[in-house]
């Protein structure tokens, strides 16, 4: 098999994963009984505030994977454009989650502006379990930020780094009310 047709049965999975959540996981699972290899690529810039560097969101999905005992995965990062990094890497698809209405209007949206940059690429759309449904990296930095049980929402690897994060903020403390 020619390299070019190997990387097009493989497949990207990007995302900020900030941080990575079971639902997450759950998709790339899901994934895994359809291609050989999944590559997740973390995107380091976005128009969301992150609560992770970069390097720490590689680092925590790599830990994760293990955690999870996930193999037949890469992690990277990548700083531009999702169609541009694909060009670069000549992967022709990519795979998303979708929760609910609000993610397909998003993703809807995206893909099509995809399409018209780089007609070659295409997304796979992938729903997670019932018990992941409602599960985003914003709900999971809310409950942390707030002291919240995050046991069964994400890996204990990103659990303590959730709690670390939010041990030294001043964003996890009550505000004083002086009346």
């Amino acid at each position: 098999m020619e390299s070019n047709e190997r990387n097009r049965m493989n497949i990207i999975y990007p995302g900020t994963f900030d941080p990575v959540t079971f639902g997450h996981i759950d998709i790339i699972r899901r994934a895994l009984k359809i291609f050989e290899h999944i590559e997740i690529a973390v995107v380091a810039r976005s128009s969301k505030e992150l609560c992770f560097p970069v390097e720490e969101r590689v680092n925590l999905m790599k830990m994760s994977m293990l955690e999870t005992g996930i193999n037949r995965v890469s992690v990277t990062s990548f700083d531009s454009l999702l169609v541009d990094y694909m060009k670069k890497t000549d992967c022709r698809t990519f795979i998303r989650g979708l929760r609910a209405n609000s993610d397909f209007e998003y993703e809807f949206q995206m893909q099509l502006l995809n399409r018209r940059l780089a007609p070659e690429i295409s997304g796979l759309y992938l729903m997670p379990s019932e018990e992941n449904m409602y599960l985003s990296s914003t709900i999971v930095r809310e409950i942390a930020r707030f002291g919240g049980d995050l046991s069964t929402i994400v890996t204990v690897g990103v659990r303590e780094a959730l709690e670390k994060r939010f041990a030294t903020s001043d964003e996890s403390k009550a505000d004083d009310w002086k009346y």
